[in-house]
């Protein structure tokens, strides 16, 4: 694509965009945001005619790169053919869709029920759980985020919930586990892991097995530190569910479809959830879809009953096709594997060895295109590096072409799939340029 300088347009944009659009999560006269005018692979350009290799792919979920020929004709084309279908009828491509997820998921997880993105998936999770069960409690981990609809913010463990508060009865949050950051004095995986499940275990206890409806998990943390966990850790959580008849829900929205080198990030451990949440890399964001992956034991619970829950746009035509379309060209192109590869090859290896870069790092984890490096004040003490300190990476990454996604004190590197190992080792170079610069 031709690149070319517009700077009247850009300055347009900003005029219109300060006066009349709300940005979600920002003191509206702190932030200016970037104008773009386009994108293509793993890399957009601004109005200025500024060219970045993006390592945020937007909000994690521009999984299949920017204006994919093919993506992008199909949803030329359903749109085409008819662009909206309410869900009282059937049509193509969202029956196409569905048994597509269906059949990247684990044997037993058979219908989808499609919603607008993925907080609206885990509430409607979260509804169907309570329905199944007929008990009410939910339990979530502190170090997550489940999107910000009335449910989703509740079930959120993180900061970000306070705004929300009181939320919706029902939801207790507990501790995950976190070697680096450890609730329980661990000092290594598996102590971590075994520590994480005692204290699971304890907080079902304390409220009533009896009344626990769901287990709500991140497979993968995603914007709370990308928290990869430890063996077992899964397996005794599953094992805890069969105990007490509490379903396992298991949000895949940022760690599916390819972010993790597999079609969900489950599949690394081989767990079978009883409802998987998901949304963004299912089309890459090419128009909003999201949606829940059900069992069987728990479709049958609707068989005969309704399911108390609708959205005018569930399965909207245009981003069915475009599901479509994506998972297709992921299989075709091998864009799992290669995000697999990537993550073992270039952009994994790039990434560990910045603990040798610079103090400011402390810890550094991932796989798949899903990696994070966790900046600290003090190596020893584990203080994390203020904003100050990030807002001047973040800076000096751009500088040199890389737009890093910059979260709390860490930097987050989420490049799209499709990116290529010397990109995906430049990109990491950058960083480590970036940070040499700011520790001076």
């Amino acid at each position: 694509m031709t690149i070319t300088a517009d700077p009247a347009r850009e300055a347009r944009i900003r005029d219109l965009s300060r006066a009349h659009v709300m940005t979600s999560w920002s003191a509206q006269r702190a932030i200016d945001p970037l104008p773009l005018a386009g994108g293509e692979g793993a890399y957009f350009w601004d109005h200025q005619g500024r060219r970045f290799l993006d390592f945020t792919s937007q909000l994690v979920n521009v999984n299949i790169g920017y204006q994919h020929p093919r993506l992008s004709a199909a949803i030329a084309e359903a749109a085409g053919r008819l662009t909206t279908v309410a869900p009282a009828f059937a049509e193509e491509s969202r029956a196409e869709a569905a048994a597509l997820i269906a059949g990247v998921a684990p044997e037993g997880l058979n219908k989808v029920f499609f919603t607008n993105g993925g907080a609206e998936a885990n509430e409607n999770a979260l509804r169907m759980a309570r329905a199944h069960t007929g008990r009410h409690t939910v339990l979530a981990a502190y170090r997550s985020y489940h999107g910000a609809t009335a449910a989703a913010i509740t079930l959120t463990g993180e900061p970000r919930r306070w705004g929300a508060t009181p939320g919706m009865p029902g939801v207790v949050h507990f501790w995950g586990p976190h070697l680096y950051r450890s609730e329980f004095g661990a000092s290594t995986e598996q102590e971590e892991g075994e520590r994480a499940l005692r204290h699971l275990r304890h907080t079902v206890e304390a409220e009533g097995p009896h009344q626990v409806a769901a287990i709500f998990l991140e497979t993968v943390v995603g914007s709370n530190g990308i928290l990869v966990p430890p063996p077992g850790y899964l397996d005794g959580v599953r094992e805890l569910c069969d105990e007490y008849g509490i379903l396992l829900v298991l949000d895949e929205v940022m760690a599916g479809f390819g972010r993790t080198g597999a079609w969900f990030a489950l599949d690394h451990w081989g767990v079978r959830p009883d409802l998987i949440t998901f949304a963004k890399g299912v089309n890459s964001g090419y128009v909003p879809l999201g949606g829940v992956v059900i069992s069987d034991e728990i479709a049958a619970t609707f068989d005969d009953r309704p399911f108390p829950g609708g959205l005018t746009y569930s399965g909207h035509a245009l981003a069915t096709a475009s599901a479509v379309a994506a998972i297709t060209i992921m299989r075709e192109e091998g864009i799992v594997e290669h995000a697999a590869e990537v993550g073992r090859r270039s952009l994994g290896p790039a990434a560990e060895a910045l603990t040798g870069v610079s103090d400011l790092v402390g810890d550094v984890r991932g796989l798949g295109v899903f990696w994070v490096a966790e900046l600290v004040a003090d190596r020893q003490t584990r203080e994390p590096a203020d904003a100050a300190t990030m807002k001047a990476v973040h800076a000096a990454c751009v500088a040199r072409g890389m737009w890093p996604l910059v979260v709390a004190n860490r930097v987050h590197l989420v490049p799209p799939c499709v990116i290529s190992h010397e990109d995906a080792t430049r990109g990491v170079d950058i960083l480590a340029e970036a940070l040499r610069e700011v520790a001076g």
